[in-house]
């Protein structure tokens, strides 16, 4: 059987030649991708040593260079609150079991001599900041001790001491709540949205292939391919962070990423291999023609994706330098697999991809059909497409209304996550009777010419300090602790607010602004930064708001230039860019309105701060950018594909809609399915990303696909295709693909599996 298109040039045809080579070369194929995957996850295990260290940024980021750069490690701060169970009780120093309870721990922790370090408690002289306002509560307060080898024993045997004294105080409430107790929480709310997340995603994923294919065998592939996408991707990245560090925040983002793209470009090369099939295509001619059109999308989409998120490079945060990575691997490697084992495991089940069918959808859903719900509406807004398209637009103009009044504002521990976790509710109660005690704000101070940095000019820097909180309007709080680490010595200071709230942003910018360069800013030859979880926030904030043009440029100009060359029309990238944009406003007003304004917010279970994580927007921006362009290159191949068969502008528009419909509402089901797990899951961030990116596939994949899209294609009718001359240099010129023919009438049932087809497919 000839092949056709042989004549093509370009990405297409190279898409299809690695197709074909892969279908020739079946065993070669799935054996190489599970060789790759296999290596990648033995290769993680057999590389060891420290993995790289992310930089912060700004002046938090010149803190830990100072802090990193000491043979020691930094002291742990830890906080212990003591207060009655009820509230009542007296002052603090005159309830004995207050008194007690405090005694008794102060005993516990020295039974492991030399755990702790400048351990201070409500009763010592001097110590009046260790009570609260309200004189009710107290504040245990210490440095767990080293050296480094003994941080975590040492902290273990105080954690263990805490609750042996809660246990043995029941009337009183003793709590712990501190650098590393907190840093806990968090890593364990993060493994176990991660656990959550993997045990939940595949399954959801496997039921809603299920409907889609109505056969066992065809929802597992692509269910297969995610897996061992994922898995493969994993072990990269563990070999690949000895140089570029991964946050663990991230891996849940990249698990999902990798399953919600593995399905999708499985799904389109499926459904387009099934729709060949049903027209009475042979295997061989359905998988080339496969390859060709769906095969050359998702190589389309997966590089755009790419290109897409590398411009969070641009933002000049480390952070951000292990998402790309790790988005960019499992992205590459879906695309890979889909182009090249997938072709080879077709190939090899034929019509045995149909076994296993499901009752009652089988039958159905092994029969590709167009869509005449969709057809009807794409004829309905290409005869009227100024009123529908009109109509769209405000629609999603009214719903990013909201985004105006949006405020970037990254969530302290406190409000990330849940109170149900005992760490979260116990620095809930510290912040109450102790502003800025969880939490509080590190001032690194050194010698710049080396040596001791706590002089006795710099002791007595500090010393004014204090004065200088008293000062404050009750911006800056006590207790300050002092700890030096070889040669620096860190100053905490506690912050009114919450931690990352306008309140403690204005106590920050008092400490930084006012306070330091008032005392420390005296002292000749002393250098001084200011980090800690408000700084962090404040200086992440300030560093991508003053980077954020330069990402969104880069991804606009990329997304264009790319766009361009593979239709060669200026109108058709420009559209997808402006639906695009829409669509993410549209999805910002949502998130907004939600998250910030509160609304659902006992139905997803989260507590309102305020704001919006300042980090999720552009996030958001570069990987939907990214995900959305599937559907926008999809559908259009399928316009244009009718528009080069011959059809008319407009019904070329109806077909291709029609024809896209099935496969492009599955990937949207299956990818707003995927990114829904991220709501179930403890941390707001990760319900805010949840939400965001769920609504904005649901517009793209409904309202911008189903009306503005036909609506703006129909509008530009021959336009749309069309390359102004000046412009004919770019690469691209004579390799559109040539149009599918149609099966003949007379063309034979398939052939079934097993047969001369099916076993010599070229």
């Amino acid at each position: 059987m000839a092949r056709s298109g042989r004549r093509r040039k370009g990405e297409g045809a190279i898409v299809e030649r690695i197709a074909g080579w892969s279908i020739r070369h079946r065993a070669l194929a799935i054996g190489g991708w599970l060789a790759l995957v296999v290596v990648a996850v033995l290769g993680s295990a057999l590389v060891s040593g420290p993995g790289a260290d992310t930089d912060d940024p700004r002046e938090s980021g010149v803190v830990k260079r100072v802090l990193n750069a000491q043979k020691n490690y930094e002291p742990i701060l830890e906080n212990v609150l003591i207060q009655p169970l009820d509230g009542g009780g007296g002052k603090f120093l005159d309830n004995p079991a207050l008194v007690e309870a405090a005694d008794d721990l102060v005993a516990e922790i020295n039974k492991t001599p030399g755990a702790v370090t400048g351990l201070r408690t409500p009763m010592n002289p001097g110590t009046e900041r260790q009570i609260s306002a309200d004189g009710r509560s107290g504040l245990v307060t210490f440095f767990v001790a080293g050296p480094n080898e003994q941080m975590t024993p040492h902290f273990d045997a105080v954690v263990k001491a805490v609750d042996t004294v809660a246990e043995r105080h029941k009337d009183v409430r003793v709590v712990q709540a501190g650098d590393v107790s907190l840093s806990r929480a968090v890593d364990d709310a993060i493994k176990e949205d991660f656990a959550g997340a993997e045990t939940t995603s595949l399954p959801i994923t496997l039921v809603i292939l299920l409907v889609v294919f109505g056969a066992l065998v065809a929802a597992s592939i692509p269910l297969l391919l995610a897996a061992t996408t994922v898995a493969g991707t994993f072990g990269l990245l563990a070999v690949l962070e000895r140089w570029v560090a991964v946050n663990s925040a991230v891996t849940s983002m990249i698990l999902l990423i990798g399953v919600a793209v593995s399905v999708d470009y499985s799904l389109f090369y499926l459904r387009r291999e099934r729709e060949e099939r049903a027209a009475g295509r042979g295997v061989a001619e359905s998988l080339h023609i496969a390859s060709r059109t769906s095969g050359h999308v998702v190589a389309v989409s997966g590089l755009t994706v790419i290109v897409c998120v590398c411009g969070l490079l641009f933002s000049g945060l480390d952070v951000f330098r292990g998402l790309t990575l790790g988005t960019a691997l499992v992205v590459g490697l879906a695309m890979l697999a889909s182009v090249t084992v997938l072709p080879a495991l077709l190939a090899t089940l034929g019509h045995r991809i149909d076994k296993g069918r499901i009752p009652w959808l089988g039958k159905r859903r092994t029969t590709i059909v167009e869509s005449r719900g969709w057809q009807k509406l794409a004829r309905a807004v290409v005869r009227r497409p100024k009123v529908w398209g009109g109509a769209a637009v405000l629609v999603l103009l009214a719903m990013a209304v909201p985004m105006t009044d949006m405020r970037l504002q990254d969530a302290a521990v406190v409000n990330s996550l849940p109170r149900s976790a005992p760490t979260v509710d116990a620095a809930i109660r510290m912040q109450e009777s102790f502003p800025g005690a969880p939490t509080p704000a590190r001032v690194a101070v050194w010698n710049k010419d080396g040596g001791r940095p706590d002089t006795p000019e710099v002791l007595d820097a500090v010393d004014k300090l204090r004065e200088r909180i008293a000062d404050s309007g009750g911006q800056l709080y006590g207790p300050v602790s002092t700890v030096r680490v070889d040669d620096v010595l860190v100053v905490r200071v506690p912050l009114a607010g919450t931690g990352t709230d306008e309140v403690s942003n204005d106590a920050l910018e008092t400490l930084r602004e006012v306070a330091l360069p008032r005392t420390l800013g005296t002292v000749d030859g002393v250098g001084f930064a200011v980090g800690g979880r408000t700084a962090f926030a404040e200086d992440f904030k300030e560093q991508l708001g003053g980077r954020a043009a330069i990402v969104i440029g880069f991804v606009l100009l990329l997304a264009l230039g790319l766009l361009l060359v593979v239709f060669r029309s200026v109108a058709i990238p420009l559209i997808s860019i402006v639906l695009n944009l829409l669509s993410m406003g549209a999805a910002y007003g949502v998130l907004t309105w939600v998250f910030q304004d509160g609304a659902f917010s006992s139905l997803l279970g989260f507590t309102p701060y305020g704001g919006v994580a300042g980090w999720l927007p552009l996030f958001m921006f570069v990987v939907l950018f990214g995900l959305s362009m599937d559907y926008h290159i999809f559908i259009l191949s399928r316009i244009r594909e009718r528009r080069l068969a011959g059809a008319g502008p407009r019904e070329a528009v109806v077909g291709g809609i029609a024809a896209s419909a099935g496969v492009v509402t599955s990937a949207a089901v299956i990818m707003t399915a995927v990114f829904s797990v991220f709501i179930t899951l403890s941390a707001i961030e990760n319900k805010m990303m949840g939400v965001g990116m769920a609504v904005a596939i649901l517009i793209d994949a409904t309202l911008v696909r189903g009306v503005l899209l036909p609506a703006a294609v129909a509008l530009l009718g021959e336009r749309a295709w069309t390359l102004p001359r000046w412009l004919e240099w770019l690469p691209g010129k004579g390799e559109r693909p040539e149009p599918v023919p149609a099966p003949s009438a007379a063309r034979p049932a398939p052939h079934a599996a097993g047969s001369p087809e099916h076993a010599h497919i070229d």
